[in-house]
């Protein structure tokens, strides 16, 4: 169900399994998007040995052998075999790196799959020899379709029973998984339980059946939908207007609705430095802080951390400043392009770069009196260009002072 930006005709995958020549790939997403499925469904279509591990679980003992049963298959029956590494991410790296010769070679397909952004759990050298596609959450005509197919399906699912699940409960559940069909299925089993049973012995799944299943009462969210941004907008917002009991209750509502924890600490670092940056330099320390101790001691204690975060946020001093100045550098390269960097402030590691004039004249500031020297770091073109203008508050207000005291020592 879903993944149709890899699975639809002419697409990646698609292409890969009709051609029958298969690569290895990293498989990254959600949770409960279907990553194991589609590994066993590839292995199917393509009539491969499947071997299933998890790094969870397995060692380097687990891959050796199954890599040495790959290769004798391969040579014997002339059969290619997919491995499949669940959760690749907890593997070290001297792990990952027992892959390489291997998957060169070709005597495995590797498929791994991820929760983690591979580009910082997966090494280097490995991700160069794979393709790493990106599976997405399933909106929720998707996560309707799993739950109807689970109602009625009379092999796998709960079709030999009769239950009864209007709209609204199906959308609280739908609501509740945000997109991970997992969790869709396990609470539509769940509640299963908990239903109430009619004279005529058919399951009624309620709102209360659903709830004791959850084990917490359902808020109005949608994590991929308008009250998913209409929320953060909120807390974003009341920060910003420096409202710290709002900002506590917006923060509370994401939380207690199911929102991730760590998407909350991205948008708070990402606000220290838009909104308060140097006017409190220790914004950015303190929601850093805060995000590291929510991974140390995760939920429930860490929603103290994100609350000390958000009212520190609140009550510190604004300033966009910083935010305005690097959209003007950003600017300034969009009309200039890439201006040569000054002769005197290049590095000249070697004798030729030395002969041609790289860092020649350069000026050690540490050897000028306060360590501010004249010399002219930016490009000539732009020599006379202002990017950054500090406000006057909080300690933007040092920050301006001193850099009009550097601008009277370079004569500018």
């Amino acid at each position: 169900m879903g993944q149709n930006h890899l699975l639809g005709e002419g697409k990646l995958l698609y292409q890969m399994i009709q051609g029958g020549k298969l690569h290895s790939i990293i498989l990254w997403g959600p949770p409960g998007t279907g990553k194991t499925t589609l590994a066993c469904i590839i292995a199917n279509a393509a009539d491969y040995l499947f071997v299933p591990l998890s790094a969870v679980t397995s060692g380097i003992k687990d891959v050796r052998q199954v890599i040495k049963e790959a290769v004798q298959h391969k040579k014997q029956q002339n059969r290619q075999t997919i491995l499949f590494i669940d959760e690749i991410h907890r593997f070290n790296k001297a792990q990952q790196d027992a892959f390489l010769p291997h998957v060169e070679h070709g005597d495995i397909i590797l498929i791994g799959a991820t929760t983690e952004n591979p580009s910082f759990e997966v090494v280097a050298p490995l991700l160069s020899r794979t393709k790493v596609l990106v599976l997405k959450s399933l909106q929720d005509d998707q996560i309707r379709q799993i739950i109807q197919r689970a109602l009625t399906d009379t092999t796998r699912g709960l079709g030999l029973l009769q239950i009864h699940v209007d709209e609204n409960v199906m959308q609280q559940i739908i609501d509740y998984c945000q997109g991970d069909a997992r969790v869709a299925l396990n609470t539509l089993e769940m509640s299963m339980m908990m239903a109430t049973t009619d004279e005529e012995g058919v399951r009624i799944i309620t709102h209360d059946a659903v709830e004791q299943a959850i084990q917490k009462k359902m808020l109005l969210y949608d994590k991929a939908g308008e009250e998913h941004y209409n929320l953060i907008s909120a807390l974003h917002k009341s920060m910003r207007s420096s409202d710290a009991d709002a900002s506590l209750y917006w923060l509370a509502r994401m939380l207690e609705a199911g929102e991730d924890p760590l998407y909350i600490a991205r948008r708070l670092i990402r606000f220290a430095s838009e909104d308060v940056g140097l006017a409190d330099p220790r914004a950015l320390e303190i929601t850093l802080a805060a995000k590291d101790a929510f991974h140390f001691i995760g939920l429930p204690e860490g929603k103290l951390a994100l609350a000390q975060a958000v009212v520190y946020l609140a009550v510190a001093p604004k300033s966009n400043a910083l935010y305005e100045a690097y959209s003007r550098a950003e600017q300034i390269i969009n009309q200039t392009g890439s201006l040569p960097v000054p002769m005197h402030i290049r590095n000249a590691p070697t004798r030729l770069m030395k002969n041609l004039g790289y860092g020649k004249n350069y000026k050690y500031d540490h050897q000028y009196d306060d360590a501010v020297s004249d010399q002219q770091c930016l490009p000539e073109e732009i020599k006379t260009k202002k990017v950054y203008t500090p406000s006057s508050r909080g300690f933007e207000k040092t920050v301006h002072e001193r850099m009009e005291y550097i601008k009277r020592k370079k004569g500018a």
